[in-house]
This record gives structure tokens, C-alpha cells and sequence, in this order.
């Protein structure tokens, strides 16, 4: 095995040399070592530990971050979208918290359809695109669950930091001015995003969101009631129904957080908690590991793991397209995540070439958007007990590009995670079946994969990622390095990633993979598209008895 861990650390990226010290801006302890978090943004772990002093536990902590992202990252998250939490509560409970944005009532199947083709402008920009936001009622709901603090308390440091505001970073400034065109066709978001002519602000500037503040407030204030019942409800229909959309203040009224059961898997010696439907995340992890699982991967050469995970990752996508979907409207099998049925596809793959013409298979019976680091994980962990991975989303850039007028927060597009067509692609190149239908009261497919690790029935890794369907194969990788070759998670994490969905039927590979492996995995057959960077994750990890968080290291570059 220590043969086969001295080969892959040859793949690391760069910024390796940084894993000898996790803890960053990003990624922190809190001084008495109790409670760890790690995000996608400095600003928010800041308010996540300001959070822990004022006596918050992990939930408390991840809550916080989850609104302060809303205004430093908002072009990923933020209340006007969606998100899944998982979480180990101190008492023992392990839950997940379906906060999947819902399409509205008036939603139908066509409603993308324009001269017999799917129109994807239409579910990616303005008001059809937009889905009924479920991150406040779960997030809401978690605070209840797990929280030593109030909902007001976790909620108003973003508040303050909406409103005194924030320099742009370099990363938020590119998103801007790439998504200008867009967010200038709407007035509210382009007083917040642009300047007077209209032109992206730039970077280091001051962003201030008032507006934001002031909804922040309210539901600090009157709790979820305001933003489903009251004001901005009732603003969002107005709006609405003055610009084409069909979101009514009934939709809002009628949304639901939903209790779902975890997906749970063996791997390596440890247990996993995934997501559900309508996540794909949970069911897809587990399958493409308990296929790796068939093989002995201590043996393998790099390229013949990558070609291996390749693989997996090919008939796994396959089997999402056709299958997965809102387990509330479609028949989902669990049996996707069965080790029976990953021994059947573990039959067909060889390690010397690429397999040919995959499809979905039938585990009832047999037993440019791509890589852009769309939506945000948060991982926060404290030693009473309590683990918490949420993953939050207004889906590609800015979402919808709507900003409701006095509110200040931006709509997602999350009704382009629908299929608008059979096999008609979305932003991320995915394509679907009528198991992921556009119907009213629905929820979209999504990658989104919070996991939870346990070894002998501890908690001992809380993990995500970002990233559009790379969210599935990050995860997969880290636990791969992390939990079989026994790698510290940062250094996991720091690998050379690969990503391989099916369609299109192209292995995308990080540029810091060594050119002999990537030639080596070209004469097995693949397809290889060389991308700088992918992906963004997040993760703690106990180890030798104290919480160890990871923020992403290519982040942490690019910013």
C-alpha cells in the first residue's frame, strides 16, 4: 500500500506543500480546539468563529456561514437558492434535510419548449428559471434541531457584514463581469452587481448589499414566516407576475423542508452517509465505490486507477441519467448503491481498455459550464458530538440573475437542473429522463453530495464539495485517497482529480496529472480534456483526537 501512496502523491497539485498546515482563513479551530469549521470564504469561517465565541456549537457555527456566503459568495449561494444537510447531532441522531428548491404549482412539463426544442435560456435566465428557495426553512429547521443559539444570533452578523460591506475579491469580480450582460437585464440586480454604466464592479471595490441587510434582519426578526408568508413572499409574486414568470406568494406559502433517509454504504472499513434522492450524490458515491472496491487498488498503477475510476464513474452517469430523480414523483432503486450490482458492473470493465457503448443498466434485475465552481459546501464539527455538512446552491453563476426589487437576494435557477427535454443537456451538460421531468411541486436532480464518515459508529470526517456534477467525483476521490490509502485529508484532497459523467464521453483531467499517466490513460481509450483546475471542497476530519479542517487548496490559489 505504501508503494502505491508514494506513486499517487506524484499527482498532487502544487499547493501540496501547504497540507503540513491545514488551518487557514478558510479552515479553522476555534482556540480551545471544540469546533472546527471549514468554507469556501475567510469572511464567513470569521463569523463562524465569532459565532463559536458567543457560546454556538458546529450547527450554530454552520448556520452562520451558510447566510454570511449568501453575501460574500453569493454568486453560489445564498438564501435565494437551495441546499442539503446532513448531520450527526450531538445525541446521536443522523439526519438529512431536504431544503431542494421545488418547482412552482403552474410548472408543467413543456414549459421550456419552444417550436417542438428545449429553449435553455428560458430555465437558466430571469423569471421561469427560477424554483421556490428551500435554504431558509432547513436552515431553520437545523438551528431547532441541533443549535445552542438562536436563529436571530446566527443571522445578524451577515446582516452587519451586508451592510458595512466587503472588498470584492478577484475570484467574485471575474464572476461579475462574465455574468454582466445577464445581470444587467434586471434593474435590482444590477444596482448591486454594476455600476452606473452598467459596467462590472471591479475587483477590491466595496460591495455593499443594504437591501440584503434589511432582509436578513426581518428573518432574524419574525423567523422563516417572513420570508414564506410575509413580505418578501408576497414581493417575489408580485414581481412575478408583472415579468412572465408563474411563482405565486402561494408557492412560497406552500413550500416544504422535507425529512429524508441517508443513504448508507460500507467503504474501506468505514460507514457512509449520503444524501438521497433528490440528491444523486449519496446513491453515486457508494456506487462508484463499492465498484472501485471489486478491484484490488492497492495493486494498481496510477493510471490504471484513474482508468479504473474513469470507469465507474461512466457507468454510475449512465445509470443517473436514466434513473434518478425526485424519489417523491419517480421510483428510484436503491439498489444502485447495492454491492451486488457494482460486482455486475465490475464484470464488464477491464483495466486495459475503456468500455464501449455504456448504458444504463437495470439494478431491479441484475441485483463549458462544466468546471466552474458553482455552489458551496460548509463542514463544521465540535467534540460534544455534533457533525454537519451542508451543501448550499442558486445553482450556475448568480443563478437566475434576478434580484427581487427591495430584497436584495438573488434567485436561482435551479429549474434548468430539470430535464427540459429528454436528452436535451443542461448547463452542466447532463441529460436526464422523464424520471427527471419538469412537474409542478418537483425537485431537481441534483449532484450535491454532503457525507458523513464514520469508523466503529464515531463520527469522523465530515465532507462536500462544489462544483457542478464534479461534486460527485471530488468526493469519491478524496474518500478514495483518505479512507483506502489512509492519506490525512488534506493531502487527499490536494490529488490530481478526474471527472468522467458519460455524456459527453470525455475524461477531463486536471493539468497537474504527470504527462506519462495522462498518455498512459489515452492509449486505454479515453478521451482526455485537460482543465486547469476542478472543483472546490471542504472537509474536517478527527484525527489522532482532534478536529482537522481542510478548505480547498485550489481556492485558497485562485484567491
Amino acid at each position: 500500500m505504501k508503494k502505491i501512496v508514494l506513486a499517487l502523491s506524484v499527482c498532487c497539485i502544487a499547493l501540496v506543500a501547504h497540507a503540513e498546515f491545514p488551518e487557514t482563513d478558510y479552515a479553522q479551530v476555534s482556540p480551545d480546539g471544540k469546533v472546527a469549521v471549514a468554507s469556501v470564504n475567510p469572511e464567513a469561517t470569521r463569523i463562524a468563529m465569532e459565532v463559536v465565541k458567543r457560546g454556538g456549537n458546529a450547527v450554530d457555527a454552520a448556520i452562520s456561514v451558510a447566510f454570511a456566503l449568501g453575501v460574500v459568495d453569493g454568486h453560489n449561494s445564498g438564501i435565494g437558492g437551495g441546499c442539503f444537510i446532513l448531520v450527526r447531532l450531538a445525541d446521536g441522531r443522523i439526519l438529512a434535510l431536504d431544503g431542494r428548491e421545488m418547482a412552482p404549482a403552474a410548472a408543467t412539463r413543456d414549459m421550456y419548449i419552444v417550436n417542438g426544442k428545449a429553449d435553455p435560456e428560458l430555465s437558466r435566465t430571469g423569471a421561469l428559471a427560477v424554483g421556490i428557495p428551500g435554504s431558509v426553512a432547513a436552515l431553520d429547521k437545523l438551528q431547532k434541531l441541533g443549535g445552542k443559539l438562536t436563529f436571530r444570533d446566527v443571522i445578524l452578523p451577515a446582516a452587519d457584514l451586508a451592510e458595512k460591506g466587503f472588498p470584492i475579491s478577484p475570484a467574485l469580480a471575474e464572476r461579475i463581469a462574465a455574468t454582466a450582460d445577464n445581470l444587467a437585464k434586471f434593474p435590482a440586480s444590477a444596482a448591486i452587481y454594476l455600476d452606473k454604466n452598467n459596467q462590472p464592479l471591479p475587483a477590491f471595490s466595496i460591495l455593499q448589499q443594504k437591501d440584503l441587510a434589511a432582509t436578513y434582519r426581518a428573518i432574524a426578526k419574525q423567523g422563516p414566516r417572513y420570508f414564506y408568508h410575509g413580505d418578501f413572499a408576497k414581493k417575489t409574486g408580485r414581481w412575478m407576475a408583472a415579468n412572465g414568470g408563474v411563482i405565486t406568494d402561494k408557492d412560497f406559502a406552500s413550500y416544504q423542508m422535507k425529512m429524508r433517509k441517508p443513504i448508507v454504504s460500507e467503504f474501506a472499513g468505514y460507514t457512509l452517509y449520503g444524501f438521497p434522492p433528490p440528491s444523486s450524490g449519496g446513491v453515486h458515491v457508494a456506487q462508484i465505490l463499492n465498484i472501485l472496491e471489486q478491484f484490488d487498488l492497492d495493486t494498481l498503477a496510477p493510471a490504471e486507477r484513474y482508468h479504473l475510476i474513469a470507469e465507474a464513474m461512466k457507468f454510475a452517469f449512465a445509470d443517473r441519467a436514466h434513473w434518478l430523480g425526485d424519489s417523491d414523483f419517480t421510483k428510484v432503486p436503491l439498489s444502485l448503491a447495492d454491492k451486488r450490482y457494482a460486482q455486475t458492473i465490475a464484470k464488464k470493465i477491464s483495466l486495459e481498455k475503456t468500455t464501449a457503448d455504456i448504458a444504463h443498466g437495470n439494478p431491479d434485475v441484475d441485483i463549458q459550464h462544466l468546471m466552474n465552481k458553482h455552489t458551496t459546501h460548509i463542514a463544521a464539527a465540535d467534540m460534544e458530538g455534533n457533525w454537519v455538512a451542508i451543501t448550499s446552491t442558486v445553482n450556475t453563476s448568480f443563478g437566475s440573475k434576478v434580484v427581487i426589487p427591495g430584497t436584495g437576494v438573488v434567485l436561482n435557477n435551479q429549474m434548468d437542473d430539470f430535464s427540459a427535454q429528454v436528452g436535451a443537456a443542461n448547463a452542466f451538460g447532463l441529460v436526464g429522463s422523464d424520471a427527471n421531468a419538469v412537474a409542478a411541486k418537483k425537485r431537481p436532480l441534483s449532484s450535491m453530495s454532503p457525507t458523513l464518515v464514520f469508523k466503529n459508529n464515531e463520527p469522523v470526517m465530515t465532507l462536500g464539495a462544489a462544483g457542478g456534477p464534479t461534486i460527485i467525483s471530488q468526493v469519491v476521490q478524496t474518500l478514495l485517497y483518505s479512507l483506502n490509502d489512509s492519506m490525512p485529508v488534506e493531502k487527499a484532497m490536494a490529488q490530481a482529480r478526474i471527472h468522467q459523467q458519460w455524456n459527453p464521453n470525455v475524461l477531463f483531467v486536471e493539468a497537474a496529472m504527470p504527462v506519462e499517466i495522462q498518455q498512459a490513460l489515452q492509449k486505454k481509450g479515453h478521451d482526455l480534456k485537460i482543465w486547469p483546475s476542478m472543483g472546490a471542497s471542504q472537509a474536517i476530519q478527527l484525527r489522532d483526537g482532534k478536529l482537522v479542517p481542510v478548505a480547498e487548496p485550489r481556492v485558497i490559489l485562485q484567491n
